[in-house]
């Protein structure tokens, strides 16, 4: 029996000027309660990490982080399509348990992919990249959840290392205290150099 099963991958952390962009890659069950997922820019930080771990216990998931230092050397799109890819290969060592456990053993899984945006990364699937799908693909939404909360823990973890630049705060993201302690003090040791400030 033919099954179509949809992966969706989505990024987070294009727009800052310090630390790792990341990606995830996901596929839900076919009970999975897509009617929790929304678009992660629309979620609050409580409800995101409780929607995540409800993707984490019934999706095939995996995330993947791709750092500054590669973001500089490769620039940022291609750093993020880098992180989807990896996303994606890791997503794929999980799918055979996956799909046994959610389908049973006689099913041929067609697979495709939805990423959110205009690129798509080099992955050995069909795939289609749509603007906005992390507001519209249930897959795409429950990737950028991921994305966005694996990001922001690693952007927490600096900010302990380097608390002056109040990346737990910002994120990395360019706001005016942040572009103002960057100037004050010169780039901490996880800022993207290729980004003008």
């Amino acid at each position: 029996m033919n099954v179509s099963v949809i992966c969706g991958m989505d990024e987070a952390g294009r727009g800052p000027l310090a630390g790792p962009v990341s990606a995830a890659a996901v596929i839900l069950p076919p009970d999975f309660p897509i009617e929790i997922l929304k678009d992660s820019k629309k979620l609050s930080e409580k409800k995101r990490i409780e929607i995540e771990k409800v993707i984490k216990q019934r999706a095939c998931w995996a995330v993947s982080l791709v750092s500054h230092e590669v973001i500089d050397e490769i620039n940022i799109l291609k750093a993020s399509l880098l992180a989807m890819k990896n996303a994606f290969e890791m997503l794929k060592e999980k799918l055979p348990e996956f799909l046994l456990n959610e389908y049973g053993e006689n099913i041929n899984p067609v697979l495709s992919g939805i990423v959110d945006g205009t690129f798509i990364p080099d992955i050995d699937i069909p795939c289609v990249a749509k603007p906005k799908a992390d507001a519209t693909y249930p897959e795409v939404m429950a990737a950028s959840i991921l994305a966005k909360n694996e990001r922001d823990r690693v952007m927490v973890e600096y900010s302990l290392q380097y608390p002056e630049y109040g990346y737990a705060k910002h994120k990395g993201y360019p706001t005016a205290d942040h572009i103002k302690i960057c100037r004050q003090l010169g780039p901490s040791p996880i800022q993207r150099k290729s980004f003008k400030y």
